[in-house]
């Protein structure tokens, strides 16, 4: 920890250990104040907020930037999508076959709206229409690391030289309201439609709250971290060979894929022939890493957002993120519960899809996490949101980003 003109530096240890006071922060208000659980609002997104309020005062008022070493939060979204990956397997992949498509091909074509509503907006304001780009797919479900990579594009093709800031400040205000979203939407419904989970199933992230009796030992602990390990091993040489081919994938997403692959089909034999060696999935030891590695995630993604960047760019911004929150929830509400069969799964979607929409795959699962803590496992929507936002949506938004600009260029 360093304070070098104007600007306090925090090393990854440090780093981390202010994300875990935050999600210990984040517990604690989420318990005294009820309102937060009953809207299903994630431990995590409280806290973070929180900090990243108290550190924009900082700034404003001391003249003091405070900046985070973040690689520590990275390894953490490796680990999260390791365990989920760990808890499925190929036969739920084609069990959920048909709400995969089905759910893909509604994201896809609320990205195109999503994509002219930005540019309207932007044109209303008088702004030039590519500007409405960065307030669309390229930002929200693209997420801060979308913007990042394709700002210089827009400075260089299109001559916009703050598309960085504009980029980070649409994913920043998206990532709020995509936290703030999913809860009391899910929770809306539920309550509605009295819907319950159809089968007694071991929760994928996280202990229910109503469990204070959940043991988890030495042993489960360690078969957790080994699987875990070796999952990320076999994902990082996928991720390699991927990369050699000419395909380029988030790290996270081929550790995924390794999850599923070792589950399906090295953890049957290996439990059976090596009996010290527990690698059956959806235990409790395994939700409990992937409770705490997304948890740590989100609280470094949320407490390190600089908002003092974004304030003279408020306006616009706000505008074209509200818009689009005000689409994504009605989408949610009244199309996504319907056409994924309008049960307990549905609704549980529906909080994921308001992660997908304006956050990020993290930023969904946190959704859907606070949920299920609270009404029951839903496996179901821990299978196929993760594939569809982590997978398929960023090669769809590629194509769309590209043959956009295309168009406004030609």
């Amino acid at each position: 920890m360093d304070l070098t003109d104007g600007i306090l530096n925090f090393t990854s240890f440090y780093s981390v250990t202010i994300a875990i006071i935050v999600l210990f922060i984040g517990k604690a208000l989420n318990f005294k104040f009820t309102v937060l659980r009953d809207f299903n609002i994630p431990e995590p997104v409280v806290g973070g907020l929180l900090f990243s309020i108290i550190f924009a005062l900082v700034h404003f008022i001391l003249g003091v930037s405070v900046e985070f070493d973040l690689a520590a939060r990275d390894i953490m979204l490796v680990y999260f999508f390791t365990t989920i990956g760990l808890n499925s397997n190929i036969m739920d992949l084609v069990k959920g076959g048909k709400p995969l498509i089905v759910l893909l091909t509604a994201t896809i074509l609320y990205m195109i709206l999503q994509n002219l509503v930005g540019v309207s907006i932007a044109s209303v304001f008088g702004l030039d229409p590519v500007i409405g780009m960065l307030g669309g797919t390229v930002s929200l479900i693209g997420g801060h690391g979308t913007a990042i990579a394709w700002a210089p594009t827009f400075a260089e093709k299109f001559g916009i030289h703050n598309a960085m800031e504009i980029g980070i400040a649409c994913a920043t205000f998206g990532l709020i309201f995509a936290s703030l979203m999913g809860g009391p939407i899910a929770s809306y419904l539920i309550k509605k439609h009295n819907l319950k989970p159809e089968n007694d199933t071991v929760q994928e992230v996280g202990i229910p709250f109503e469990e204070d009796d959940s043991k988890i030992d030495y042993m489960g602990f360690l078969h957790a971290i080994l699987g875990i390990h070796f999952s990320i091993m076999i994902g990082m040489v996928l991720n390699e060979s991927l990369e050699e081919m000419g395909l380029k994938l988030p790290l996270f997403v081929t550790c995924l894929f390794a999850g599923i692959l070792i589950s399906s089909f090295l953890t049957p034999n290996v439990s059976k022939k090596v009996t010290w060696l527990d690698w059956n999935t959806r235990k409790k030891a395994l939700a409990l890493v992937a409770d705490i590695s997304l948890g740590i995630f989100l609280a470094m993604s949320l407490m390190s957002m600089q908002l003092w960047v974004i304030v003279d760019l408020a306006g616009p911004i706000i505008t074209m993120v509200v818009a689009q929150f005000v689409i994504a929830a009605l989408i949610a509400l009244f199309i996504i519960f319907r056409i994924m069969g309008g049960n307990y799964d549905a609704a549980v979607i529906c909080s994921g899809f308001g992660g997908i929409s304006l956050g990020s795959t993290a930023t969904a699962m946190a959704n859907m996490t606070a949920v299920t803590q609270r009404y029951g496992a839903s496996h179901l929507a821990f299978v196929i949101v993760p594939l569809v936002c982590a997978f398929f949506i960023d090669l769809v938004n590629v194509v769309l980003i590209q043959s956009a600009l295309g168009y406004f260029s030609g």
